[in-house]
């Protein structure tokens, strides 16, 4: 590499490593008095953050967990009965560590509630909250949302505690300056700031995705604390990062104000957020697709190409080829429009929905149903038990493990989320209620346990568990 190449790429690499916060001075290098002394120009006035970072620091927190030990690994099936088994068990008197994390947040109510994401806390077994002060907090999960990596807290504090105020996310501009607050790398306190890079982005982390993006920079452990406005109000939770390197490169993302309201809302009062279910599978409409249907190139929405059996949308008589216009009379540009339309309602609720149906306009009334995991659990209170919700399999065959409770005594067996029940002590499982069902007759011929016949990644395995 020549010497002019190799200084070129050094001035880039000094120029990206500075930002409109960081302080520099420039010296006029034709402005020499005879002394020689060089003479500092002025530097331009910025942003400053302190007093915003002094008035709403005392509400964010850090947050640490520790985890359930992880499982030995899975015994592959070609190896089991041969001498290298031992190699996947765990060795007597062996202690598996368990894993911890951090990760921020923020309290919203005075009485002691914070607020964090759900990848922060979702699988602790143990949750402790580390206020400004210095105090160090046992906390309680109130109630998490995987669909938006949303949590709740609470804490016990013996006294108010300094709570943050939500501000309106839809009012925030692309070019307004934010600062983050939280606890990255584990070094609590810490304070970045940068501008609103983009809106309503969209990173395939759920069917919610309406990220706002900005390039304050964002860490590991920041996860969970507030994003704010120049008037210190939240609007956003960070919560993922863009990251080849795993550090920062100036794309974080942060869950808008205007959603986190309504589920912490929803987890405040319930615990969990329930939404209405539709059941279809949709895709964005584009020229090319709008061409190939006839479509005018006035019309807007999105291409139903799947409609679930037995679903409410299947009650409804939708179609594949139905295109989604409007839902509750507000338009639908695209997918995540018509899932948040659907998931702002309750189970039971009804949403009318505009079409385009072979050219022509109809409205459509809907009775939303609760996705199929609630509808499974509100259907077996008694697996609560055995820590397991289940779903209906494709094809009838089956009933699938949607979740697996921690310190469940189906957890403590190795079941596992994606697991398939085919058959249940003495039947063949073609839904939840079979799985329900065999449950309760075992119990009632007061039996220990109950034999589960699991299929995971294609191997079969008997399962017992207990039932006391």
């Amino acid at each position: 590499m020549s010497c002019s190449k190799t200084l070129r790429n050094a001035a880039l690499a000094l120029a990206l490593g500075t930002t409109a916060l960081t302080p520099f001075v420039l010296h006029a290098q034709n402005n020499v008095p005879a002394g020689g002394a060089a003479v500092a120009l002025a530097r331009p006035a910025g942003p400053d953050f302190a007093d915003l970072a002094a008035k709403v620091g005392p509400s964010v927190v850090r947050v640490s967990v520790t985890g359930k030990a992880k499982a030995a690994a899975e015994l592959p099936p070609e190896l089991r009965g041969t001498p290298f088994e031992r190699f996947f068990r765990p060795q007597a008197g062996q202690k598996q560590a368990k894993p911890q994390g951090l990760g921020s947040g923020f309290v919203i109510d005075e009485r002691g509630f914070i607020v964090t994401n759900n990848h922060v806390v979702g699988e602790a077994e143990s949750v402790k909250v580390e206020l400004a002060d210095g105090r160090e907090l046992a906390a309680k999960v109130v109630g998490t949302d995987p669909k938006t990596d949303l949590a709740l807290l609470k804490v016990e504090a013996g006294g108010k505690l300094p709570a943050l105020g939500f501000g309106d996310s839809d009012a925030v501009r692309v070019g307004e300056w934010v600062m983050a607050m939280g606890n990255p790398f584990g070094l609590g306190g810490t304070v970045t700031a940068g501008i609103v890079s983009a809106r309503g982005r969209q990173i395939g982390a759920g069917p919610y995705d309406d990220f706002i993006q900005t390039d304050a920079s964002i860490n590991p452990g920041n996860s969970g604390g507030p994003l704010f406005n120049a008037a210190g109000e939240v609007v956003g939770v960070n919560t993922a990062i863009y990251s080849p390197s795993g550090g920062n490169v100036g794309i974080g993302f942060a869950v808008p104000s205007r959603l986190v309201k309504d589920v912490v809302a929803e987890l405040q009062a319930h615990g969990k957020v329930e939404r209405g279910w539709l059941g279809v599978s949709m895709q964005r409409m584009d020229a090319t697709m709008a061409q190939a249907m006839a479509v005018p190139g006035d019309v807007k929405g999105v291409l139903v190409n799947g409609v679930e059996p037995e679903s409410p949308a299947a009650k409804a008589e939708l179609k594949a080829g139905d295109i989604v216009t409007a839902a509750n009379g507000k338009a639908v540009r695209q997918p995540r429009d018509l899932a948040e339309a659907v998931g702002a309602q309750k189970p039971g609720a009804t949403l009318t929905l505009s079409l385009l149906r072979d050219g022509k306009a109809v409205d459509a009334k809907v009775t939303l149903g609760a996705p199929r995991e609630q509808q499974a659990a509100a259907e077996a209170p008694q697996q609560g038990k055995l820590g397991l919700a289940l779903a209906p399999h494709e094809g009838g065959k089956g009933a699938v493990v949607a979740e697996v409770r921690p310190d469940s005594p189906a957890a403590e067996h190795g079941m596992q989320p994606g697991d398939v029940i085919l058959r249940a002590g003495d039947r063949a499982v073609t839904s939840p209620k079979d799985v329900i069902e065999a449950v309760g007759k075992a119990r009632e011929a007061k039996r220990p346990a109950i034999a589960l016949q699991v299929e995971r990644d294609g191997s079969r395995v008997f399962i017992a568990l207990p039932l006391a």
